[in-house]
């Protein structure tokens, strides 16, 4: 016949499959659990006894054993005992510790197996209240740091205006603000949803409640967070999205920027023949998604933001986050899009308050021409240095400086200006008058043949006039 095995042996193989199911199915750590245990074996031998204060458990959290006992002061015969749970004969003690004396302390084991229904029944509800307020504790703790992130879930079920979507763990709610216009979910059906929010629920009549998770289909960092999970260069950082705007449901606009030059961020998204984005638009149910780049300047950032309409002129005020865009005539229409859909959208990507008008409606229309802004231009040339509008030099005055092709300086006519004043030369270089007569090296003046002639009939006059009289 097969002896029976020890009790103590029993009660770890027993416990050891409880804890190793519990730390299995509830996801639980072991401490808490035997740490309840604990509690449970206290709170029964308070029931059963009125009172612990000597009453010890010691558990072995490897083993997974347990043993209670109570501290008892050995007296002489059982006629001293005056208090069974605090006293005990030496004849007992005995029993227990081969060396007791009187006055000493002794450990005396207690059956947990003994202990009343009730007491019993109360370590259960001990264990079970335990158990459950770890379990929210730890459900909870999990989809808090699932907050602003996307999950997958199955769509359980209607109540009203919302949907529960069970998330594995716990079910999140789909309120009605949060669900996309127009499309219909079923029972069963797979989809993924952003966590906006993660609260502690109400405790049920148990004493237990499940987190409430407030999920989102129509939020904005749902298509980032896709966009992360499909693209490679944005999950490792090469790619950036800088900002999103989305009207779910229709369309969705987002800006992108490469740390690496040799990486495209739009073609990055879009994939090998549009298989990431169309990836997406899938999982959107055919949302329409523009991927446009990224751009310091707040001109050109606009300008890639209202695409695909072309642009003509994009007049931007960073103080003021406004902007004023001229497009051709017949591409008004497209650059506000359906309801003003594209200039709205643009104007949530970028970030600035944007007013569009056609060519011939700019021309009447302050602030949307290029001469509007004339006292604030300024013209530069490749170096850096201020020029004219024509590209002509300015001095430190803001005046017009003109130069000939080796850089010297010239009036406005091409001729060169000396240090004091204008100097005129001939095709040959050489010095000439404002008339084009040759100037003479030595005291500069002109030396043309009418004027020499006059010259020597002056030198001619004054010869005569001093002759002697008697010459005459």
């Amino acid at each position: 016949m097969a002896r029976k095995k020890d009790t103590k042996e029993n009660n770890g193989s027993e416990l050891r499959e409880a804890i190793e199911a519990l730390e299995k199915e509830k996801h639980l750590d072991r401490n808490i659990l035997f740490d309840a245990i604990e509690n449970a074996l206290l709170s029964a031998c308070r029931n059963q006894y009125g009172k612990i204060d000597n009453i010890h458990v010691v558990t072995d959290r490897e083993a997974c054993t347990y043993s209670v006992y109570a501290d008892k002061e050995v007296v002489g015969t059982p006629d001293d005992v005056e208090d069974k749970l605090l006293q005990i004969s030496l004849d007992d003690a005995l029993r227990i510790t081969p060396d007791a004396e009187i006055g000493q302390t002794v450990k005396v084991p207690i059956n947990s197996m003994n202990l009343g229904r009730i007491a019993t029944t109360n370590a259960k509800n001990v264990i079970t209240q335990k158990i459950r307020e770890e379990e929210r504790s730890e459900v909870l703790n999990y989809y808090m740091e699932l907050q602003h992130h996307v999950v997958t879930g199955v769509v359980q079920r209607k109540s009203g205006d919302s949907y529960s979507i069970n998330l594995g763990r716990a079910d999140g709610l789909l309120p009605a603000n949060e669900q996309v216009p127009g499309e219909y979910l079923h029972t069963t059906d797979r989809i993924k949803v952003y966590i906006v929010e993660v609260r502690s629920g109400q405790r049920d009549s148990r004493g237990s409640g499940s987190p409430r998770i407030l999920v989102s289909r129509t939020h904005p960092e749902l298509v980032k967070c896709l966009f992360e999970e499909e693209v490679q260069e944005i999950s490792d950082g090469t790619v950036e999205i800088q900002s999103i705007a989305r009207e779910a449901g229709s369309r969705t606009k987002i800006a992108v920027w490469s740390h690496n030059p040799n990486v495209d961020p739009v073609g990055a998204c879009v994939g090998l023949n549009g298989s990431r984005v169309n990836q997406i638009v899938s999982e959107l149910n055919g949302e329409k998604i523009d991927i446009v780049n990224y751009d310091e300047n707040p001109g050109n950032f606009i300008q890639n933001a209202l695409s695909p309409a072309k642009i003509v002129a994009v007049f931007a005020d960073p103080e003021a986050r406004t902007a004023k865009v001229v497009v051709p005539d017949y591409q008004l229409s497209l650059a506000i899009g359906r309801e003003g859909q594209n200039a709205r959208l643009a104007a949530k990507l970028t970030g600035y308050k944007i007013d569009i008008k056609s060519e011939t409606q700019a021309k009447d229309a302050p602030g949307f021409r290029y001469e509007d802004y004339a006292d604030d231009v300024t013209y530069v040339d490749e170096e850096g240095n201020p020029v004219d509008e024509n590209g002509n030099p300015l001095d430190f005055d803001g005046e017009t400086e003109y130069v000939d092709e080796n850089g010297n300086p010239v009036d406005e006519n091409g001729n060169p200006i000396g240090s004091e004043e204008i100097e005129y030369v001939d095709e040959n270089g050489n010095p000439v008058d404002e008339n084009g007569n040759p100037l003479t090296a030595e005291d500069g003046t002109a030396s043309g043949d009418g004027e020499a002639e006059a010259a020597n009939g002056e030198d001619a006059a004054a010869n005569a006039a001093d002759a002697p009289a008697s010459e005459a």
